[in-house]
């Protein structure tokens, strides 16, 4: 028997007609006439039997049977449009191994090395997502996670990757160099803050040990990756994460004008669910990330004896 199914541009129509509320928007977001959008409706509405748009005045407003067709309209184009991507992909996002970390952790760090781990692995599909919070792997479905932290997490295990350690960074020729013994005088050195860590000048000055007076004032950028942009381009010193700033201190981009980065009380951890099945490409990133762990704890200490 033949199927009881309108055509797929006059429901794409109304979807995106109910949408705007507005044929004329429609019109342009399907790059068709707003006459062209007006017959598809008409149309859908003869075959369905039912009114689904009405004027009120000068706005167009839905029925309440088209509310209703609206949300299952809505739903099965989705469904759609996700099993054609699948097809063209050749999984399913289910299938997907969903890897998570800081914004900043996954561009500076993880993206620059997933080369080496993708080359020859076609069958592996990475969703990387971001967090800036604790996750709690009972409410999420995350596979493995590169967090920072103390290792406890919500129904997880924790493997230490690497200690944090945070430098102050500049671009060549900011600052004098200091005599040994010089108090820092922030009342006098262009500084840079970084908003979503307020903290992170005084965690770096009580690791150095360093004498210092005055204020620290500069500009305070809302995340580490604007912060490294401002402070390659010359406005100032900014304390960051030592894994942050990896390719433009072996670059010179970046130098540390008053030494070498000190440990926090944190670390990087992998995390994975407590629950859960072992699957087989999470098991070989996270030993993966363990490798690229290891290779970067050296790579730190030739920076450190570079200073």
């Amino acid at each position: 028997m033949r199927r009881f199914l309108p055509s797929h541009t006059a429901l794409l129509a109304f979807e995106s007609a109910a949408r705007h509320m507005s044929f004329t928007k429609a019109a342009e977001d399907l790059s068709i006439t707003q006459s062209g959008v007006s017959r598809q409706i008409s149309n859908l509405e003869t075959l369905l039997g039912v009114r689904l748009f009405e004027r009120v005045g000068s706005r167009l407003v839905l029925t309440e049977t088209a509310k209703t067709y609206l949300e299952e309209v809505t739903s099965g184009l989705n469904q759609i449009e996700q099993a054609s991507v699948n097809c063209v992909r050749g999984q399913t996002l289910e299938e997907a191994l969903v890897v998570c970390a800081h914004p900043t952790l996954i561009s500076r760090w993880l993206t620059p090395r997933l080369r080496d781990y993708l080359g020859g692995r076609s069958d592996v599909v990475i969703e990387l997502v971001t967090t800036t919070k604790d996750i709690d792997f009972t409410q999420t479905r995350i596979d493995l996670a590169i967090l920072r932290g103390r290792g406890s997490w919500t129904a997880s295990r924790s493997h230490e990757l690497f200690r944090e350690e945070l430098a102050v960074v500049a671009a060549p020729g900011v600052v004098a160099p200091r005599h040994p013994g010089e108090a820092l005088d922030f009342d006098q050195l262009p500084t840079l803050q970084n908003a979503s860590r307020p903290d992170l000048w005084l965690t770096w000055l009580r690791g150095a040990g360093l004498r210092h007076c005055g204020a620290i004032r500069g500009p305070r950028f809302p995340h580490s990756e604007l912060l490294i942009s401002a402070a390659k381009n010359g406005l100032g010193l900014a304390v960051v994460p030592l894994p942050y700033v990896e390719a433009e201190l072996a670059s010179g981009a970046l130098v540390l004008p008053f030494g070498g980065p000190v440990v926090t009380a944190d670390s990087y951890w992998l995390v994975r669910p407590e629950q859960g099945s072992e699957i087989p490409a999470a098991h070989q990133f996270a030993l993966w990330v363990k490798d690229q762990a290891r290779q970067f704890r050296r790579t730190a200490s030739h920076l450190r004896g570079g200073m």
